[in-house]
């Protein structure tokens, strides 16, 4: 059940509504939009009657029930607004969300060693990215196949932050590891494999660190929106969604169907940022700079690629990461696109001179460093 209040409600008013409603087997949740505010009643509300809920105060402008599962999640809870998830990074604070720039974050699959990281990192801040991705920790589907350094990539993430000023997004897999994790990552990304560990989830959401929340390799929205109302009942409501193919019948072309449409649906279902990852959603590179622009024009509001200094020789991912260069062009493309639509932040960095300026500043670290 949700409370709308009318524009201009003096703030000790909510606060007897408040004080009212604590009366009740149920806990209300404030939400401050940019117009008006919300309250939503969690717990179990179906004996509640709206006119006696609308009776408590002169203020209340609408009161309304939220029908579907999720309730932290739903569009409802913001009364229509889109949410904003804040990340502080070393150089600036990024906003996820529908009325701001489209949020790039690059990197590899796997972080295979600190010169490699750290040179990556420059390389796509130079390119406009504003975020580091790489796994410390890799869940594979053989127990054989490279699993991540661990310990050692999480400082090695560290460093790269340090040098660079990008944000990190890692991987958590497992709640034994999440503090270390959480003391390096700017996000915590859950993973398609551990969508619905629910365990996790609600760990997750007591740190209080922004999420990035993976569709699972066989989960419908509704199934996706349920694991995010976890980790949002949990305390934490910065989630941000990100689609990043489905399980289907087609494993010759692409290793996943990239769902665009789950861009539109989840815009009229939740009021979260939506990320997509175009790089696991088709496994082929040629295809991530066509499945990204599909998904800027449908609506999304972050882009995940997985950018290797020599996809060749990756330890994972190979076939589906960009180069540098091909990275440096994918910005390219995508620029015009997301002007177009008004969701593009001219870059700071001249990507024409990115050759030799991001070695430089390798140079500078291994000094640095020695």
């Amino acid at each position: 059940m949700i409370i709308v209040m009318k524009s201009g409600c003096p703030r000790q008013e909510i606060e007897l509504l408040f004080t009212e409603l604590s009366r009740w087997k149920i806990v209300p949740e404030i939400s401050v939009g940019k117009h008006k505010v919300a309250i939503g009643l969690v717990g179990d509300t179906a004996e509640i009657d709206v006119q006696q809920v609308q009776n408590l105060s002169p203020f209340i402008e609408q009161v309304l029930r939220v029908k579907k599962p999720f309730k932290r999640a739903s569009l409802e809870f913001r009364y229509g607004e889109p949410s904003d998830v804040k990340v502080s990074t070393p150089s600036e604070t990024i906003t996820f969300g529908q009325n701001h720039p489209i949020v790039v974050i690059a990197g590899p699959c796997s972080v295979e060693s600190e010169e490699m990281i750290v040179e990556t990192a420059l390389r796509v801040k130079a390119a406009g990215a504003k975020f580091l991705r790489g796994g410390a920790y890799k869940p594979r589907t053989s127990p054989y196949a490279f699993q991540g350094h661990g310990e050692s990539a999480l400082d090695w993430l560290a460093t790269a932050r340090s040098v660079s000023g990008l944000g990190i997004i890692t991987e958590v897999m497992d709640g034994a590891e999440l503090e270390m994790v959480a003391s390096i990552a700017d996000i915590l990304q859950v993973g398609a494999r551990n969508m619905q560990n629910f365990s996790l989830l609600k760990k997750v959401g007591a740190t209080g660190k922004p999420v990035l929340l993976k569709r699972g390799l066989s989960a419908t929205i509704e199934d996706w929106l349920m694991s995010a109302e976890y980790i949002l009942a949990a305390g934490n409501p910065n989630v941000i969604l990100c689609e990043r193919g489905i399980r289907t019948f087609d494993r010759e072309y692409t290793r996943n169907t990239l769902d665009i449409s789950a861009i539109p649906v989840l815009r009229s279902l939740t009021h979260l940022p939506i990320a997509v990852d175009p790089s696991h959603g088709t496994g082929k590179s040629e295809l991530v700079t066509p499945m990204a622009m599909a998904a800027l024009a449908a609506g999304c509001d972050s882009l995940m690629v997985e950018v290797h200094p020599n996809p060749q020789k990756a330890l994972s991912d190979g076939p589906q990461s960009l180069n540098f260069a091909s990275f440096e062009e994918f910005m390219r493309e995508m620029a015009p696109l997301g002007k177009f639509f008004g969701r593009w932040q001219e870059q700071k960095y001249n990507t024409k001179s990115s050759e030799t300026q991001p070695l430089l500043s390798l140079s500078s670290w291994k000094i640095g460093v020695l």
